[in-house]
């Protein structure tokens, strides 16, 4: 079955399905201190907001710096962390059109004895393509050594990374899509199902990484649709031990199971990074406004979202352990993405993703084309969490996204033995920005995430 368009694709549910008979089996082997706003074309929008939709990450996030809650601080400088030394490539990857559809995956042969040495990508390998033409005045790029793989400029092609933790046997590794640009430029990462039950990402990965074309890409594109397979595979947000692999960056190649998963893929993929975005949804039963998620008292990384296009930029300084943490911690400009809810392909939030990554990567000069910006949206610098009183099920009378005023009815929990209904009303003017959907709660349950508008941040 073939698709005219794999960009745009008519029923994402089947596009999905490609997308998975897309793993070739033969080829899967592992922003000043203080930033001062100027009016601008756009402007970066603002919201102190938790990771993952986890309510306790509000209360240890740091507070944004210039803000009515913070206080004078020094502003933190990305550390730099190193990379270890790439290994020398055992072959060539190959140079693969990936809009083509691929055969399906099979486990990956157990590895030999006393090394490290990836599968060959092919079963009889073939001479490395020549590299597209260079245009005029673009610095030719050098190949990108990724995986024991050397992709040649102007290529793109399917590798694997296998965190090494499963019986050899029966072992399947996680696929990893390159676009290696024939210009010279910065290297951008996309990662998404970090948390098993979050497929917006995937898509929005595929899509991006589709269109690109490596003979006018300036740097390359690493994209890992699904690092957690196996909870991809069970539709659970964690791991096989019940962890969060988000909890446990940058690893430990002696810990847990989630801290060795951790480490290899810090080790052998994000350190070759000098931008990430790593795509998420919200936690189960709860959706997202599209936004990133940054730590805007780092100069570089409020620079670095200013290439997003259309996007709320929620201030977070992290917790420990998550993979933006780990990487902003290793001079990587790094951001979460969040958009709309787990265990749902939803058209409208990949649409907005997919856009805002075609931004960025003309902000980056990655690209060139004729990128038409949206209107800035409003400011948030302050958010809140409404919760409910009582316990029963949630009606919701807004929608994701709506602009509330404080005492407006926001839904209500009916409680189905007494008929007794109850409002939840807003606490302040702003907009919905996060929600719970329709579903039964206890009292305390977090259903509403109101963000407060400003001009300038931290006003």
């Amino acid at each position: 079955m073939l698709l005219s368009r794999l960009q745009k694709p008519a029923g994402l549910s089947v596009t999905l399905c490609l997308y998975l008979l897309a793993l070739p089996a033969n080829v899967l082997a592992e922003s000043s201190e203080n930033t001062q706003q100027t009016q601008s074309s756009r402007e970066i929008l603002l919201a102190e907001l938790a990771e993952d939709e986890s309510v306790q990450d509000v209360e240890q996030s740091e507070p944004l710096q210039g803000s009515r809650t913070s206080g004078k601080k020094t502003t933190p400088e990305i550390k730099s962390i190193q990379p270890e030394a790439a290994p020398t490539p055992n072959k060539v990857a190959p140079d693969i059109d990936l809009k083509e559809v691929a055969p399906a995956p099979a486990p990956e042969p157990p590895a030999e004895p006393g090394g490290d040495k990836i599968p060959d990508s092919t079963a009889t390998e073939a001479p490395p393509e020549e590299a597209a033409p260079e245009p005029e005045k673009a610095e030719p790029a050098s190949d990108l050594i990724l995986l024991g793989n050397e992709v040649l400029p102007g290529t793109s092609t399917r590798l694997a990374w296998s965190p090494g933790i499963q019986i050899a046997g029966l072992s399947q590794p996680t696929p990893v899509l390159v676009v290696n640009g024939a210009n010279t430029g910065p290297t951008l990462c996309l990662t998404s199902t970090i948390h098993g039950d979050e497929l917006n990402g995937i898509e929005i990965i595929r899509q991006t990484l589709y269109d690109l074309d490596p003979a006018k890409l300036s740097g390359s594109v690493i994209g890992i649709p699904i690092v957690n397979l196996s909870g991809f595979q069970q539709g659970s947000r964690y791991l096989p031990d019940r962890r969060d692999l988000n909890r446990y960056f940058p690893g430990n190649p002696n810990g847990s199971l989630a801290g060795r998963i951790a480490h290899s893929l810090f080790t052998n993929i994000i350190q070759h990074c000098d931008m990430l975005v790593d795509i998420h949804t919200g936690s189960l039963k709860r959706t997202n406004l599209p936004q990133l998620r940054a730590d805007m008292n780092n100069p570089a990384v409020a620079e670095f979202t200013r290439g997003f296009d259309r996007m709320a930029v929620v201030h977070s300084s992290g917790s420990p352990g998550m993979l933006r943490t780990a990487a902003t911690d290793a001079g990587i400009r790094a951001v979460t993405m969040e958009a709309g809810e787990s265990l749902r392909v939803q058209e409208h939030q990949i649409d907005a993703g997919v856009n805002s990554l075609a931004s960025l990567m003309e902000k980056q000069d990655m690209v060139s084309r004729m990128f038409v910006w949206g209107n800035p949206e409003p400011v948030y610098y302050d958010s809140t969490w409404v919760r409910a009183d009582h316990g029963g099920i949630l009606f919701s009378d807004v929608k994701l996204g709506a602009k509330v005023s404080r005492g407006q009815v926001l839904g209500y929990v009916a409680d189905p033995i007494t008929n007794a209904q109850h409002p939840i009303h807003a606490s302040s003017d702003g907009r919905i920005i996060g929600m719970a959907v329709d579903q039964v709660v206890m009292a305390g349950f977090a259903a509403y995430h109101i963000g407060t508008e400003a001009k300038i941040p931290g006003e």
